[in-house]
């Protein structure tokens, strides 16, 4: 029976947490799957309740942290060498910076058979000033180097990677997309549009607007709420925005809108003062919230595959996002949402309106969305995408 240890960055809530869980849960039966990984930082969301609904209990590294570190780092590679020693694995999978220097690295010196690593996203652009950014790629070219495989999750993302950044030569990359349960984003719909609206206070003549994510500079939430203002002020109905998500900017942003006179409101709140933003903080039923909305937005900087396209689209809804990372694997631009410039305010405020003004074109879009990621990005396709790239790397 082939042994996979897979190795994750840290078990917050975000995509890369559903693909190890997915990939750890449902690979098939003739494999053993060891997941070890950091734990979630300070101001993320824990992940656990993804891996306790589908049983798994993962193997804790705490000194696996975001940052660089040397004596945290050296002893959590200690700790995967010791790891790895005990499992006796035949691929080592990594997934993430972290994860993917350090479990690739003691995979490497203990001569694992097959070492594999997804790059879930990547900070070469957008994150850091030019020389932290080649430092880097430059550890990024060493651990290629030492790898069997290198899995990207999208067309973009192995492009950029081979050809922008020169990570490594194509032949070595081999596109994966990531895979979910989607089920939850497209059952008792009405139910639960209802249960949020009334949570947050919107009434039914009210359109609602959301961006979904950690509230970090690389998602440029800045940008949401310029467009929240540029909307309120050209549209003609009532439009409400809902930032959801927590993270190191929250006070930054609350006191952005003041500073261009948006009054906003929390969840503790929303019931005395009906404002236009509304900061949801972190929230474990997406569905429910999608459900609820009308409209989603992303205005990343950078991005791998961003989830939250791919669950808003389950749900039937149109999007609005940058044209970054991605994106454009997730989003059939004027099909099921619009794809526009980085950091363009006007070009997002107008594709906004756009939607805001036709129920019509929602619905439309929306449909779209639901048909494109429901054959795309279900986990079986994941499970089955893997297993055959580790077949080959295993040589059967």
């Amino acid at each position: 029976m082939p042994r996979i240890l897979r190795i994750a960055n840290r078990f917050n809530l975000g995509g890369p947490t559903f693909n190890v869980a997915y990939l750890t849960k449902y690979l098939p039966s003739d494999y053993e799957t060891l997941l070890i990984g950091g734990d979630k930082e300070e101001n993320e969301a824990s992940s656990s309740h993804i891996l306790q609904d589908l049983g798994i209990e993962p193997i804790i590294i705490p000194e696996m942290k975001r940052e660089l570190s040397p004596g945290l780092d050296w002893n959590a590679y200690r700790k995967v060498k010791r790891i790895i020693r005990d499992f006796k694995p035949d691929i080592v999978h990594t997934h993430a910076a972290k994860a993917g220097a350090i479990g690739r690295q003691a995979a490497y010196d203990l001569k694992v058979p097959a070492i594999v690593h997804t790059f879930h996203g990547h900070v070469f652009h957008s994150y850091f000033g030019n020389l932290k950014t080649e430092f880097y790629k430059s550890v990024e070219r060493y651990m290629a180097k030492k790898s069997s495989a290198i899995v990207a999750i999208s067309e973009i993302q192995k492009q950029e990677l081979s050809e922008i950044h020169r990570i490594c030569e194509s032949s070595k990359l081999h596109v994966i997309p990531l895979g979910f349960d989607l089920s939850r984003f497209d059952t008792d719909m009405n139910q639960k549009r209802s249960e949020f609206r009334t949570e947050f206070n919107i009434a039914d003549d009210e359109l609602a607007i959301g961006i979904i994510g950690r509230l970090v500079p690389i998602k440029n939430h800045h940008l949401f709420i310029r467009v929240a203002k540029q909307v309120l002020a050209e549209f003609d109905g009532k439009v409400r925005f809902f930032i959801v998500g927590g993270g190191e900017m929250q006070e930054e942003l609350e006191q952005f809108c003041l500073e261009i006179g948006l009054d906003f409101n929390t969840t503790a709140t929303v019931h005395e003062i009906k404002a236009p933003i509304t900061f949801c903080s972190w929230r474990t039923d997406i569905d429910r919230v999608n459900a609820g909305l009308d409209i989603i937005a992303l205005t990343s900087k950078n991005e791998g595959t961003p989830v939250s396209l791919i669950e808003a689209q389950a749900s039937g809804k149109p999007v609005v996002a940058t044209d970054v990372g991605g994106t454009r694997n997730v989003v059939d631009d004027s099909v099921s949402g619009y794809v526009v410039a980085p950091d363009s305010e006007d070009e997002m405020t107008q594709k906004t309106l756009s939607l805001l003004r036709s129920d019509s074109m929602r619905k439309t879009f929306g449909d779209s969305g639901r048909e494109l990621v429901r054959s795309k990005y279900h986990y079986e396709r994941l499970i089955k995408d893997m297993t055959q790239l580790y077949e080959t790397l295993l040589g059967r």
